[in-house]
């Protein structure tokens, strides 16, 4: 995993991914007005490998979840400025480390959730499937208080074989992603933990696949 040093914090003034606006509304004879973020829909895939008997995840480091960890220890340091702002450095980069399902946005014009969910699946994982290979697991709103998206999550089974490539995202994305093989014997604890800092993605994947796909797989 990389360093994490020289942190500030500035205005976000132009993003291709969230744009900050506000609704506002009249509610039952009473105005109101609710500030969100427009951001681009989502689709996440739970990789079981049949060759290892294990769920793919992935790890990396998330700016937010830094930043956010930053805020709790060192209140105010998230404060808006105008220009940038140096953040306290005391925190190690392993703050902002999660564990994940496979994901990426739905910001491709042509492309079918499915044909998202593929590509995901290669950048990040290096495994090849095709729509064909992917269940549909369930859709869902994300982030209801803050971006009302979607995201759906998608299953597939996957093999050593169709592992290709080594994954671990796009660089001139600035993603740097490292995969992770969980054994289905350790899969519930790890959900469990409340220690290791991961989505909620994760731990639902995991009870649906322990309750819906585990009971009928043969002993390995």
């Amino acid at each position: 995993m990389e360093r994490v040093e020289r942190v500030s914090v500035g205005p976000c003034t132009s993003s291709p991914y969230l744009r900050p606006l506000t609704l506002h509304y009249c509610q039952n004879g009473v105005q109101k007005s609710w500030d969100f973020m427009r951001t681009h829909d989502s689709v996440a895939v739970l990789l079981f490998n049949t060759s290892q008997q294990s769920l793919v995840l992935i790890k990396q480091f998330r700016p937010a979840v830094y930043a956010g960890e930053v805020e709790r220890q060192f209140p105010g340091s998230l404060v808006a400025q105008d220009g940038l702002r140096a953040l306290p450095t005391a925190l190690p980069r392993a703050a902002g480390i999660t564990y994940e399902l496979c994901a990426g946005l739905v910001d491709q014009p042509g492309l079918s959730l499915e044909e998202v969910a593929c590509k995901e699946a290669w950048e990040e994982c290096g495994y090849r499937l095709t729509p064909s290979d992917l269940q549909l697991v369930a859709t869902y709103k994300s982030g209801v208080g803050l971006t009302g998206s979607n995201q759906a999550m998608f299953y597939a089974e996957v093999t050593d074989c169709q592992r290709t490539g080594l994954g671990g995202g796009l660089a001139e994305e600035g993603e740097l992603i490292q995969v992770e093989h969980l054994p289905l014997d350790g899969a519930q604890a790890f959900a469990e933990d409340h220690s290791v800092p991961k989505t909620l993605g994760v731990i639902f994947g995991i009870s649906w696949f322990l309750s819906r796909v585990a009971p009928g797989l043969h002993p390995h």
